[in-house]
């Protein structure tokens, strides 16, 4: 399980980059920060990942983008690794190495568009769209780490959505929160339009068979994705595709105690450990 951990947090094929380059350079979010502190920890990004996707697919227009245009069906193994290396880069990547690949990323929404299934248009680079689409990767991140690891205080959980401005921004979402209240805010106003769908049952049952962990501990892999649908806020959580697929009694605490630990694992030289090589040399 551990070897699996280190490769999903490593750059997946064809994409390595050494985070510990240019000696002195800053990240996009701040050294220290709760940022750095919440995508160290390879259980929570895990977690907040699969809650921040499945309050996507609840947007019918993100959900048409998201399900029709990326590899999650095929490969959400390689689709899990190709986000989490754009993640651990807009945090811990030199700034400039960030900037770069986000404006990759533009582009490429930029020939995203389609219909939903009710005939409304949708284009990947709309910033109502990309609003909630990061909103929701930066609650699912944080929240996963507040519940399952550390509580964090008011004022870190602000810091969080602030920390993850300026990336927003570069990818068009310039309207996206820069504080929690602003993110409950926009998930009040975005809860009318939000709807189940079978792609939700669907998106659930690739993650559930998808070989992330070894055939012994598929078990764990189950628990970590109910543990992501305990996070969801309502009035997703209450959606018919995801009630009761949420923790059993009793299993909390051992969320809890595998992502506390998971913090404390040897990783290696993983892309944080990089990050902060890279900051503590100098320019």
């Amino acid at each position: 399980m551990l070897d699996r951990i280190r490769e999903l947090m490593a750059p997946p094929p064809g994409m390595a980059f050494d985070f510990s380059q240019p000696a002195g350079e800053p990240a996009l979010a701040p050294r220290d920060g709760v940022a750095w502190q919440v995508f160290a920890n390879p259980v929570a990004l895990f977690i907040g990942g699969v809650a921040a996707v499945l309050l996507e697919l609840a947007e019918p227009s993100v959900r048409a983008g998201v399900w029709d245009h990326s590899s999650f069906r095929r490969d959400p193994v390689m689709r899990l690794r190709r986000t989490g290396f754009a993640a651990m880069m807009t945090v811990y990547g030199p700034r400039t190495a960030a900037e770069a690949l986000i404006a990759r990323v533009v582009r490429m929404h930029g020939r995203v568009e389609g219909s939903t299934p009710d005939g409304g248009r949708y284009h990947a680079s709309d910033p109502r769209l990309l609003d909630w689409v990061h909103a929701t990767a930066t609650f699912g991140f944080t929240e996963a780490y507040h519940r399952y690891v550390r509580a964090l205080s008011a004022a870190e959980k602000d810091a969080a959505f602030a920390e993850g401005r300026p990336a927003a921004l570069l990818y068009g979402a310039s309207g996206s929160p820069a504080s929690w209240r602003e993110w409950e805010a926009l998930l009040a106003a975005t809860a009318p339009g939000l709807r189940g769908s079978e792609t939700l049952a669907a998106f659930l049952h690739t993650m559930g068979a998808a070989p992330i962990a070894p055939a012994p501990l598929r078990r764990l892999q189950s628990l970590l994705l109910r543990a992501a649908v305990e996070i969801v806020p309502e009035p997703v959580r209450s959606l018919p595709e995801l009630r009761g697929q949420g923790l059993r009694p009793g299993e909390g605490w051992l969320v809890g105690a595998l992502a506390r630990s998971a913090g404390l694992l040897p990783l290696g030289d993983t892309p944080p450990v990089q990050a902060a090589r890279r900051l503590a040399a100098p320019a």
